[in-house]
This record gives C-alpha cells, structure tokens and sequence, in this order.
C-alpha cells in the first residue's frame, strides 16, 4: 500500500530528533496520521582488546533508571560518515582509539516510528587513549571474553537491543 504525503507537522525539533506528524492520503483516499521521530542514523561498535575479549560498557541510562551493557555507540553528526562516527564513539566512550574498523552490517532499529538506521562495526588493533564522556554520561568500560558476552545475551544480562543484534550478528556471520 502506497501514501500519499499531504502535509508535514513538525512538532519537536532536538539535537539528537524531530518529532513529526505526516498526513497521507491512501489509495483507497482514506486519510491517515503517521507519527514518525526522525533521526540523523547512529553506530554501534564491537571493540575486540584481542582475539577472544571484547570491550563492553556498563552505562546508565536515564529513560530506564538503570544501568544496561552494551556495547559503545553513538549518534551521527550531521553529515558525518558512519565508519568516522565509529572511531570517535570508541574513544570518546572507552578511552581506546581503533586502528582498524571492518563494517559487520546495518539495520533499522525500530522502523515502524522511527527512520534511524544504524551501522555495525568490528574494532580491532586498540589503543589506549583517553576517554571524552558527554555531560550526564555514566560509562564504565568492562572487558568481557566474546564468548561470555554471547552467553549474557541468552541469560538477559544484556537486554540493549543494538548489543544483541551486534554480538549474534558477529558470532552468527562474521566470526572466522
């Protein structure tokens, strides 16, 4: 089924979103309202120390009151390509600086509101630098062995739907 768009309300313009209401004509000429959040596209990043362990963190996050395991990740900035988001992230969230990204794959998060697409990335070849939170942020760094972390996704010891996607994808499709 195909829509026709009359008319675009934006009714929340953030740093990170907008909020819009779309008005469609269907084919049948029933009117519909969609709400749609809008979003610049974001990155998710599998940093491996070595062969075996991975770098998650534990980081708090507001909506939920608590904090989650996952892996680093990071909205785009506008214009910015997916594999430098990638970079920065790491380093900004953990402190290590990659000196070899691999694309794993990208998705739609949650498509039926929201148009962010997110791209997937391996790290490898780490070092230690320094990291560079944004206020409010609460991130601990936490080296797990990549098959432990595989494990915490089956007991629901990490619940982040990007970390799970990210980590199965990886074991399922690109682990050698």
């Amino acid at each position: 089924m195909s829509y026709d768009l009359i008319e675009r309300q934006s009714i929340y313009n953030g740093k990170k979103l907008r909020l819009e209401i779309h008005h469609l004509l269907g084919e049948k000429g029933g009117r519909i309202q969609m709400e749609v959040v809008v979003h610049p596209g974001a990155v998710v990043v599998l940093p491996f120390l070595d062969a075996s362990t991975i770098l998650l963190i534990r980081n708090f996050r507001y909506p939920l009151s608590q904090f989650l395991l996952e892996l680093p990740a990071g909205t785009l900035d506008k214009g910015e390509d997916p594999m430098n988001a990638a970079g920065r992230e790491l380093l900004e969230e953990t402190g290590y600086l990659a000196h070899r990204l691999k694309p794993l794959f990208n998705f739609y998060t949650s498509p039926g509101i929201l148009n962010e697409r997110m791209y997937a990335f391996a790290a490898y070849d780490l070092k230690k630098g320094h990291a560079a939170l944004e206020p409010g942020e609460q991130i601990e760094p936490m080296p797990v062995a990549l098959d432990e972390a595989i494990k915490m996704v089956k007991t629901g010891e990490i619940a982040d739907g990007k970390t799970i996607a990210a980590l199965l994808y990886f074991d399922r499709f690109a682990r050698s």
